[in-house]
């Protein structure tokens, strides 16, 4: 009966002091393989948390030590392992974003600066793109011209845009409701990029990789045309909207 209770109480001890056991949270046949086994529907495991400060300050970490940062990457908070000389991201973005990173289901196209709709001072925001065209020869519209009133260009405007468009269209089969319907990877919020945005992702498209032909962006010009882009030498014009050219989604993160 004493064991009991000190199994219950001061289970750290008993850890310590027995060799070559398993210890099962939630099981009582916890893996063989294991030292620790965590079995549970309802529960997660939680890291211990704190600033990258406060991590910083950890002396001598052993490698393999995990924590779950609550500052880094600009606010976000991410979790991290300690790898015997640094800490690193365990979400593949090693602490910091970069232009080419895969995060959240696509790659870092553009990280939001000063000014732009989008920026929010002391945190990291922007565009991730699909990590390959989810459509080639698409056309722009659903089969009517109509004005959409999706003529926004700037950075951080796709989403709404995209919105507009398939309030305005319903139905069918066309560049912007390809987006809006896309599930991912995991994720849903899918939009076709503005025309400034889409230029974000030609200028770094060697990172992002897979780019091929002309794309269409989610801005149009009236009722009858819309903007676009050639990846293979970056010029912008409008066309009308019953041409066919590629579609890479993007999301905001």
């Amino acid at each position: 009966m004493k064991k009991i209770v000190l199994l219950a109480l001061v289970p750290v001890l008993l850890i310590n002091t027995i060799t070559n056991a398993q210890v099962g949270i939630g099981t009582t046949t916890p893996n063989a393989k294991a030292a620790l086994d965590i079995t549970s529907t309802t529960k997660g495991f939680l890291l211990p948390r704190m600033t990258a400060t406060q991590k910083d300050s950890i002396t001598s970490p052993p490698a393999g030590l995990m924590i779950y940062c609550t500052t880094c990457v600009g606010g976000l908070g991410e979790p991290q392992y300690y790898n015997g000389t640094k800490w690193l991201s365990m979400t593949g973005c090693s602490g910091v974003f970069q232009i080419g990173d895969s995060y959240q289901g696509g790659k870092i196209v553009y990280i939001f600066q000063p000014g732009d709709s989008g920026y929010i001072s002391g945190q990291v925001h922007g565009i991730i793109a699909a990590a390959s065209d989810q459509g080639t020869g698409i056309q722009w519209y659903n089969g009517s011209f109509i004005t959409t009133g999706a003529g926004t260009w700037i950075l951080g405007f796709g989403n709404a845009n995209t919105n507009k468009i398939v309030i305005a269209q319903g139905a069918g089969s066309y560049a912007a409701k390809l987006c809006y319907d896309l599930v991912l990877n995991g994720y849903s919020d899918w939009y076709l990029p503005s025309k400034d945005e889409l230029n974000k992702l030609y200028i770094n498209r060697i990172a992002i990789g897979g780019f091929s032909g002309a794309y269409w962006s989610s801005t149009e010009n009236g009722n009858t045309q819309a903007w676009y882009q050639v990846f293979t030498n970056g010029a912008q014009a409008i066309l009308s909207k019953d041409n066919v050219f590629g579609v890479r989604p993007v999301q905001s993160f």
